[in-house]
């Protein structure tokens, strides 16, 4: 279940100069909350989706550690029970639109030192869990693009 979409702001580390702030697309599901997965446990029910916003300084990537820290300590997650994953959505560019960057989701997993995320490390999602997570996603935004801020 979708208990969090919207666009997240976060504090940077500079300051009065608001070094390292950005924003991002935030999605939150609580797998605990869906009503079809009756008596089933997940290990890490929390699934935290973000995605880069045109209006920020920062991209999520640069930033991931830092996010982490600030959205489980806003949500009060347990990291240990949190699935985090970065999506990119299908880019084109070139004159006529004719390159193509697909569509990737990459799950990081961070090592937590005092409560603070450090040292990402990233990898594809594959099957099975890319499809339930697109799935998830998918149901969100089957009447918008995924990259929308207006929400």
């Amino acid at each position: 279940m979708l208990t969090y979409d919207n666009i997240y702001s976060w504090d940077g580390w500079g300051g009065k100069l608001r070094l390292g702030n950005g924003k991002c697309r935030l999605q939150i599901f609580d797998l605990r909350k869906d009503q079809t997965a009756k008596g089933v446990s997940f290990l890490k029910p929390i699934i935290v989706v973000i995605t880069d916003v045109p209006e920020s300084k920062l991209t999520i990537r640069s930033c991931t550690g830092h996010i982490a820290t600030c959205v489980t300590n806003d949500f009060n997650i347990d990291p240990s029970r949190m699935l985090w994953i970065e999506y990119y959505p299908q880019t084109t560019y070139g004159q006529q639109g004719e390159r193509v960057i697909p569509e990737r989701l990459e799950a990081v997993e961070f090592e937590w030192k005092e409560d603070k995320a450090i040292r990402p490390k990233w990898r594809p999602l594959k099957p099975p869990l890319l499809e339930a997570v697109k799935q998830l996603i998918g149901q969100k935004n089957s009447n918008s693009d995924p990259t929308s801020t207006g929400l």
